[in-house]
C-alpha cells in the first residue's frame, strides 16, 4: 500500500520524498502480444518467440513503451493519489530506455516528487522521477521524468 497524498500541503511535503517500490509486474508474453495488437506495433522482436530466439536478446522482449505504460498504475500504488485526485497525464520531460525487458521479465517502480507547482484555477501540476528496477538487472529498465496535473476529487465520486 502506498502513501496517501489526500491534500495539497501533503503534496508538498512529499517533494523529495521516494515513493515505493511499487509490486513487481511481470512482463509475459500474454501481455506483450495484447500490447502489440492495441497499438499495431508488431515488430518481430516483440511478438515472434522463434525469431526473436535467434535475435540479438535470446527472446521476445517487452515495447518500451509497454513499461512506460504501467506508470499511472504503479504511480497509483505507492502514491494512492487517485484516491484523492483526479490525475491528468500532462507530458513527459524525458524517457530512457536503459535495459531490455525480456518476455517472463519482472519490474517494479520507484517514483519521487519532484516538484508541486500550484496552477491556480486549474490544480497541481506534479513533476516525478520514475525508475523502473528490472528484477535480477544490474542497470535499470527505464528511467524518465513525467508531469501529472492533479485535481480535487469531486466529492461523492
Amino acid at each position: 500500500m502506498g502513501v496517501s497524498l489526500a491534500t495539497s500541503d501533503e503534496v508538498e511535503r512529499a517533494v523529495g520524498r521516494e515513493l515505493g517500490p511499487s509490486p513487481w509486474v511481470t512482463l509475459d508474453q500474454a501481455r506483450i502480444d495484447a500490447f502489440a495488437e492495441v497499438t499495431g506495433d508488431r515488430q518481430w522482436i516483440h511478438v515472434d518467440p522463434a525469431r526473436a530466439a535467434l535475435g540479438p536478446y535470446g527472446t521476445t522482449v517487452a515495447h518500451g513503451y509497454l513499461t512506460l505504460s504501467l506508470t499511472p498504475m504503479l504511480l497509483d500504488q505507492v502514491s494512492q493519489l487517485r484516491r484523492h485526485w483526479v490525475s491528468v497525464n500532462y507530458g513527459l520531460n524525458r524517457v530512457r530506455f536503459l535495459a531490455p525487458v525480456r518476455a517472463g521479465d519482472r519490474v517494479r517502480m520507484r517514483a519521487e516528487i519532484l516538484s508541486a507547482e500550484p496552477r491556480p484555477g486549474a490544480g497541481l501540476l506534479l513533476t516525478f522521477s520514475i525508475t523502473y528496477e528490472l528484477e535480477g538487472g544490474e542497470r535499470p529498465a527505464l528511467v524518465a521524468e513525467t508531469m501529472s496535473l492533479l485535481r480535487p476529487r469531486p466529492q461523492g465520486s
